[in-house]
């Protein structure tokens, strides 16, 4: 607190600091609740030395390209195929060790339906890389 002798008849013009000294301990007090809190421990699992060799991996077999053209035909690499032995290709290939990708390349007016049935086959044929293929 200032204190004034009475000569002076002017305005004090000291800071107030209690308001100052109010939000620093409420901070003070929040920081010292939460710092316990973001504290905790992760569990990470980190991968151990083995002494055995890894596994050779095998060379993947070359993709295979199927085209949907726009009457709703099917190719298989180049080769014109029905939707029942296409079907009974996929299945064949989803039994192979390492499955080969699957590229699907599509016309630009070829029909939706077509396309959902195909992946549909591939999908119940148990194949898992396939993938769409850009026409130019």
């Amino acid at each position: 607190m200032a204190f004034s002798t009475g000569q002076s008849s002017g305005s004090m013009s000291d800071m107030n600091v209690t308001p100052l000294v109010d939000v620093l301990l409420v901070l003070l007090i929040i920081f010292m609740v939460t710092a316990p809190m973001a504290s905790h421990e992760i569990q990470v699992d980190l991968p151990q030395r083995s002494k055995n060799q890894p596994e050779q991996l095998k060379d993947p077999p070359p993709p295979i390209r199927i085209r949907i053209e726009q009457n709703g035909g099917l190719f298989w690499d180049n080769q014109p195929m029905p939707k029942a032995a296409v079907q009974a290709s996929m299945l064949l290939e989803a039994s192979r060790d390492p499955q080969p990708l699957i590229e699907l390349e599509t016309a630009g007016e070829a029909q939706y339906q077509v396309l959902t049935e195909v992946l549909s086959m591939a999908k119940n044929a148990g194949l898992e890389k396939i993938g769409f293929v850009e026409t130019l």
